[in-house]
């Protein structure tokens, strides 16, 4: 355990990572394969099976469907034993998001927003009178949750919200007034965390509100949207409400931190929300391809479908590689703190505080995958695939909304970058050192020896810690340029985090596959190993193209020539890879097993 734990978030990027030391899905005990297996039986039978009722919007169904995740205790997995919960592990929470997640973007925003946003802010920040009165009824299903944090006005600047909170003259309430939107759940909830400010504070506040109408609660009409059709999503109105003072959650002026922490447990189970999604698409589009002929064959004999299929199950594995790295990262270090003393809470709040860059990279990297996973599956059905009688376009409709919830990719991106800087100004992250070092090696002869790579993935490997030493370039010599102000320049920010999710991105790929041949052995993991080398390939060449960009863009003269000579020398392989030959092995395999079966 202490091996692992030597590795803090964000630390991957200058420190080497043991196959080893990586959790992979290979890895789940037989309990979480009999909690991932209950999950999806759950999802055949009362959700796939009856997909059309989410698209027609049947609220109703959702709200039915809900009920009986709460008593199978699917909406418990996360919350401690002592308030009614199953009490598991991180990585077992976001097994059970990621396999409830596949079928239907309006029941698994309906279960996010209530066991993530709905629940944890009374679990992690709640008083033990708190968590006693509404987590047992949440965790059950009895009640369900529901989060009010954004306004007409603030949106991605969450702070500046002008719902008021007015404490009554006798100090035994607080009198709520404001307009929320965008709340899911909000149509069958039973309690709202509310965001607001209390008199002239820098920060809002957080509440547990009961959602009672007589107490100047009323609702807006469902929103209509473009997708997750059954997620009732209404306004929520507040007419001077009455919240007792011992339903404030947390501190006076501490709502911002609960909804930044909130957001980053969000990010990382919004990732594992977007797998089973991708998996079932890229089943369906199989199935799909080998059973329809065009001129005498059927279509997944041709190289170009044979090309999105391969595509779209390299992104999905390295989603899944990435995300649940990330996971027992997440659970190792809450076990850490827990041992060293700290209350389920602070640990709890805490191992996931210590990821917040992972978090934010898997939020944009998957939310995109699975869009454009989405997309290709509907090309492969062809004019099938624009119709509403098939699922692609829903799936492609509700895939969408992953890009904007949870904080919009643009502000994840900008986030990753960030955060990784104020970590190493803070010393938790030694990214000076390292880029130092970088550009000495710029400026010395480089070697013209030819390595040995004749190990598997030696090449792969090698590139991966070139791929770092490319963005310790452009971050290093943009932080030295722009120091605090580079926030300010979000272009040149949104190009350097391009380049650090494919950093880990493609190491967690490698790595996965790494652990798996060593226990498995090449021939097993043959299509596995051609996933780990294409996706290399393609995060090679966005890495080439964003690292140009911002090079380009904010170095001039000799400097400028350097470091392009950097980028050139640092993406460089030594042998190509043959991509066509690998992407057909890939949508070989797939086409054999007419589906996704690496999970």
């Amino acid at each position: 355990m202490a091996e692992k734990e030597i590795l803090r978030g964000g630390q991957f990027l200058v420190k080497e990572t043991n196959c080893e030391d990586i959790f992979t899905l290979e890895d789940l005990s037989e309990e979480q394969k009999m909690m991932r297996d209950s999950t999806k039986e759950f999802v055949d039978r009362e959700l796939w099976a009856h997909w059309e009722r989410f698209e027609k919007k049947d609220y109703a169904y959702t709200e039915e469907t809900m009920r009986k995740a709460g008593e199978l205790g699917l909406l418990s997995v996360a919350v401690p034993e002592s308030y009614g919960g199953m009490g598991m592990g991180f990585v077992s929470t976001m097994l059970v998001c990621d396999y409830i997640s596949g079928a239907t973007g309006s029941f698994s925003t309906a279960f996010g927003a209530h066991t993530g946003i709905g629940t944890m802010p009374i679990t992690l920040y709640g008083t033990e009178e708190q968590k006693q009165k509404y987590v047992p009824k949440l965790a059950s299903g009895e009640w369900f949750g529901a989060y009010c944090l954004t306004e007409p006005g603030a949106g991605s600047d969450a702070n500046s919200g002008k719902t008021k909170a007015v404490l009554s003259e006798d100090g035994k309430h607080y009198s709520i007034s404001g307009q929320k939107m965008w709340i899911s759940n909000a149509g069958f909830c039973s309690v709202f965390i509310v965001f607001a400010r209390i008199g002239d504070d820098k920060n809002i506040t957080g509440f547990i509100v009961e959602n009672d109408p007589s107490n100047g609660i009323s609702l807006g009409d469902e929103e209509k949207k473009l997708g997750i059709h059954s997620s009732s999503t209404r306004q929520v109105f507040f007419n001077e409400t009455k919240v007792p003072v011992e339903n404030m959650l947390s501190d006076r002026g501490n709502g911002f931190k609960i909804a930044m922490n909130a957001l980053n447990v969000g990010r990382i189970k919004l990732a594992a929300a977007c797998l089973d999604a991708q998996r079932r698409v890229i089943g369906e589009a199989t199935k799909y391809a080998n059973e329809r002929i065009q001129f005498k064959t059927p279509i997944i004999n041709f190289g170009a479908i044979k090309a999105k299929i391969a595509n779209m199950v390299t992104n999905v594995y390295a989603d899944e590689s990435a995300a649940y790295r990330a996971a027992k990262n997440i659970e190792d270090r809450i076990a850490m703190r827990e041992a060293a003393g700290n209350s389920h809470q602070e640990a709890e709040l805490k191992g996931v505080e210590e990821y917040a860059i992972e978090c934010s990279i898997l939020k944009v990297a998957v939310s995109e995958d699975c869009q454009s996973t989405t997309d290709e599956g509907i090309q492969i059905f062809g004019g099938m695939g624009f119709s509403a009688d098939t699922p692609m376009e829903s799936a492609w409709r509700d895939s969408r909304i992953a890009r904007i919830y949870e904080g919009t990719n643009e502000i994840n991106r900008m986030l990753a970058v960030g955060m990784l800087v104020k970590k190493a100004m803070k010393g938790h992250v030694d990214l000076l050192g390292p880029a130092t070092k970088v550009g000495e090696e710029l400026m010395g002869i480089p070697s013209f020896d030819t390595p040995d790579f004749s190990e598997l993935f030696a090449e792969e490997k090698d590139l991966v810690a070139k791929l770092k030493k490319v963005f310790l370039m452009v971050a290093g010599s943009a932080v030295q340029k722009y120091g605090a102000e580079l926030e300010n320049h979000q272009q040149l920010m949104m190009s350097a985090s391009d380049i650090l999710i494919e950093v880990y991105m493609a190491e967690s790929t490698i790595l996965r596959t790494e652990k798996n041949v060593k226990r498995f052995g090449e021939a097993e993991q043959a299509t596995q190993i051609a996933m780990s080398k294409l996706y290399l390939y393609t995060a090679v060449d966005t890495v080439i193209q964003r690292g140009k960009e911002a090079i380009v863009s904010f170095a001039e003269g000799d400097e400028q020539r350097m470091m392009l000579m950097g980028l050139k020398r640092f993406t460089k392989y030594t042998n190509n890879p043959n991509v066509v030959a690998l992407r057909t092995q890939i949508a070989d395999k797939v086409a054999a097993d007419n589906g996704y079966t690496f999970d």
